[in-house]
């Protein structure tokens, strides 16, 4: 039998000394890709345009271990002759010519997820409880896991959160269950995905320039979204409050049996989990659900405290039920979950005036959830706008906005939903690039500020154009905040 007529079906135990393999960029999940297919005997050949120190000594290693590795400018240019199967990095378009050959020439294109969710079956057939969604995702996943810990399982956080799933698989310790983020980037390139259950948190416009050789880029991001409800097995969790997710669930392909569950901020009705009074209730996962409902947990569980994040927890919850993790442990894993830094995170307290990092708010609706959680706000904003508008976010919240300050390349995008929809919000610009530019925002944003208002930093954009991520960004304008002068009278 030829590699090709094997390879739509390979699995963990498949023939893979006879595969010659090609993986398409040396990143974090490109390197655990690679790893993985040395180990299990297969020709491996790297292929990265980057000569980064990083890409370097990973390919130095990989080397080592017998891969065929080309880095620098050209070396992504054209696909080999000898290829049977091509693994890429998430970040590589669809339309990256490389990508475009493989698929002109029958070449299977999978990501790093399917290749770990294919090479742990059949012999660490491990549950996966996946989220994707615009937003939230990784605050989600790490609820969930905490969850999951707290019942006494053995899990952890991968995927798009930082931990390649080939670890995982590569695991000699086996897991019980692992806590999974998805982007649409990842689901994209996974075909095989059988979630145990799946949650998509919220759609709103994200990456779209990653899309922008489609004929509707909103429509090929949230088709790329509803793929993780494809062949679910167990519950598919869904945002009451917003219907294109409840849409993707009715429209998938899922196993019989499989149930819908939705989670909302209101009274949840049967098959839901939601909020009555202060508590987090289950009428999902209970024997009597048409007529009762199991308490979760406390709101004062969670922490910080804001209405979506609320739903992020609600989205963890019915997912660690749909396992069977116990209320107690929905509870304590709230409980004892530390967030990363740079979501909603208060920095500084200058003069009565409060100053928040949100600089995980990438794009537009991340920045909307957070200002519905302060006013009045001087929101400090900019960046990368990949594609997406800011004309509903202004419309529905200036009233809350004191000022705004506005930094980054695509700082006009939003400069002109301001001119547009809040024409008496006072607006300062910050034209410089360099490193000094968050100091000068918040200096912009101290003078605008007066005491009872939160200063926001919610910039709606990615950070690549001026900093290294967002938290490079996010700790940029704490270092900023804590440089400023004390002002009498403060506590």
């Amino acid at each position: 039998m030829s590699v090709a007529e094997w390879i739509d079906r390979a699995d963990g135990s498949s023939p893979w000394p006879r595969a010659r393999t090609l993986v398409a960029g040396l990143g974090t999940s490109g390197f655990a890709a690679a790893d993985a297919l040395l180990e299990l005997g297969a020709a491996v050949r790297v292929v990265d345009d980057s000569e980064s120190a990083a890409t370097a000594e990973r390919g130095t290693l990989l080397q080592t271990l017998d891969a065929d590795v080309r880095l620098g400018p050209g070396s992504t240019a054209t696909l080999p002759d000898d290829v049977d199967l091509v693994v890429t990095s998430p970040g590589w378009r669809p339309s990256t010519p490389l990508l475009v050959e493989a698929e002109r020439r029958g070449i299977p294109v999978w990501g790093e997820v399917e290749l770990a969710w294919r090479l742990s079956r059949p012999s660490k057939p491990v549950p996966w409880l996946a989220v994707t969604g615009t937003n939230g995702k990784t605050t989600t996943v790490q609820m969930l896991e905490s969850m999951l810990s707290a019942a006494g399982l053995r899990t952890g956080a991968f995927g798009n959160v930082g931990r390649p799933l080939m670890e995982a698989v590569l695991d000699p310790e086996p897991y019980d269950v692992l806590a999974v983020e998805l982007s649409s980037f990842q689901l994209h390139w996974s075909h095989s995905l059988r979630m145990h259950s799946a949650a998509v948190l919220n759609l709103q416009p994200d990456h779209l320039e990653w899309y922008a050789s489609s004929p509707d880029p909103m429509a090929a991001y949230a088709a790329d979204k509803a793929l993780v409800y494809e062949r679910v097995t167990h519950a598919c969790v869904y945002n009451v409050a917003d219907r294109t997710t409840e849409r993707m669930v009715e429209e998938a392909d899922v196993t019989e049996g499989a149930r819908a569950i939705g989670f909302t901020l209101g009274t949840p009705g049967p098959s839901m989990v939601g909020v009555v009074d202060d508590l987090i209730v289950d009428r999902a996962f209970i024997d009597k659900r048409h007529d009762s409902a199991l308490e979760l947990a406390k709101l004062s569980d969670i922490q910080p405290f804001a209405p979506h994040n609320v739903a992020n927890a609600l989205a963890a919850a019915a997912l660690a039920r749909s396992f069977g993790v116990p209320a107690t442990a929905v509870r304590d894993g709230l409980r004892a979950l530390r967030l990363d830094g740079h979501r909603i995170q208060t920095v500084g307290e200058r003069g009565g005036v409060r100053w928040v990092d949100d600089s995980k708010a990438t794009n537009p609706h991340a920045a909307e959830a957070s200002l519905a959680a302060f006013e009045p706000v001087v929101w400090v904003a900019g960046g990368q706008a990949k594609g997406t508008t800011f004309d509903d976010l202004v419309r529905r919240h200036r009233d809350r906005l004191r000022g705004a300050v506005l930094l980054g390349v695509d700082r006009e995008v939003v400069a002109g939903a301001l001119a547009r929809h809040a024409p008496d919000v006072p607006v300062i610009q910050v034209a410089a690039s360099d490193t000094g530019a968050m100091a000068e925002a918040v200096a912009a944003a101290a003078r605008l500020a007066r005491p009872g208002d939160t200063v926001l930093l919610a910039p709606g954009c990615a950070s690549l154009d001026m900093f290294d991520g967002y938290a490079a960004r996010g700790d940029a304008f704490a270092a900023a905040v804590a440089a400023l002068p004390e002002t009498p009278g403060e506590d």
